[in-house]
């Protein structure tokens, strides 16, 4: 007598399935939102400080991250255009956007984290506020901001990790704003009453002979 093996139904692992991509499209919404925020917050604010001699006299310098570099907070808004446009394509379009998404994070990181020691701008402040060309910073410190844009970038990564994993189960753009390949019917063109004014108007206007001839 033989065994028949039962083979589980496709739809069972349906729940699991739908609770993951529930779970993980939330968490990336946030974190990616979130990372982006964060970036360009971290890039507004101080990032290093020093002093330069001018005069015979210690003059303070300071440089923020957007003068340090511009990479961080450019890249925090293509990641968060990725984010939006993961939902308005699908299969290969969807993987595309979401390794955009996570390069977007390895970007910001990346930058964040030369820039935390960087001090080219605030050598080019004490250049010109001393005259001399050659005139570079003195006590040069550095704040924590380059590092909380790393925080933001490393979000942002997140995000597009998940993207990459679980995209195929986020929903897209509704239906109505997609095109089908089926022929739509056409919508039957009102009936023109030859006695009303109006009627023989819109016709006109619709491009129809009026008269049916």
């Amino acid at each position: 007598m033989g065994y028949v093996t039962a083979v589980p139904h496709p739809r069972s692992e349906a729940p699991g399935s739908a609770r993951a991509g529930r779970l993980s499209l939330a968490v990336a919404l946030l974190s990616g939102a979130l990372g982006a925020a964060v970036a360009l917050l971290a890039t507004r604010q101080e990032w290093s400080q020093g002093t330069a001699t001018v005069a015979g006299g210690a003059f303070p310098l300071t440089a923020k991250g957007s003068d340090v570099t511009g990479v961080p907070a450019a890249l925090a808004i293509v990641g968060l255009a990725a984010l939006v446009a993961v939902f308005a394509v699908r299969r290969a379009g969807r993987l595309i956007v979401a390794a955009l998404l996570a390069l977007s994070g390895v970007g910001i990181v990346a930058a964040a984290l030369l820039g935390a020691s960087d001090s080219a701008a605030l050598d080019e402040q004490a250049a010109q506020a001393s005259g001399d060309t050659s005139a570079s910073v003195d006590a040069l410190s550095h704040t924590a901001w380059p590092y909380v844009a790393v925080v933001g970038g490393a979000l942002i990564l997140l995000a597009g990790l998940l993207a990459l994993r679980y995209g195929r189960l986020w929903p897209g753009m509704s239906g109505r704003y997609e095109r089908s390949g089926t022929p739509q019917p056409r919508r039957k063109a009102p009936a023109v009453d030859p006695d009303r004014p109006e009627d023989l108007w819109k016709a006109l206007d619709r491009g129809e002979d009026p008269t049916g001839a």
